[in-house]
């Protein structure tokens, strides 16, 4: 496992049974509670994105939100940098 991949040790569905990531309908919401608490969010997400994972629940989005994201934003090359640079610009404290 590469070190930039060190994440999926941290992921909430870790624990998880597959089939529940992989759902339809109402047992995608449970599996967008379990990212929703998940401390490695942003990295899942960008791993889905940049590889194009089709199926499943993917850093809290369905294949449904991560299609329209991508259409949304054919500019990004790299979702892991833009997610990270996100990340970090709403964590940075505020000139006050």
């Amino acid at each position: 496992m590469e070190s930039r991949d060190h994440w999926r040790e941290l992921a909430a569905c870790g624990g998880q049974e597959a089939d529940g990531l992989f759902a339809e309908a109402d047992e995608q919401k449970r599996a967008k509670a379990i990212c929703a608490k998940c401390p490695v969010q942003t990295e899942c997400l960008a791993e889905a994105l940049d590889t194009g994972v089709r199926f499943g629940v993917w850093g809290g989005m369905t294949e449904r939100e991560r299609r329209a994201l991508l259409r949304r934003s054919p500019h990004v090359t790299s979702w892991r940098r833009a997610l990270e640079a996100a990340r970090r610009d709403h964590t940075r404290p505020r000139a006050g």
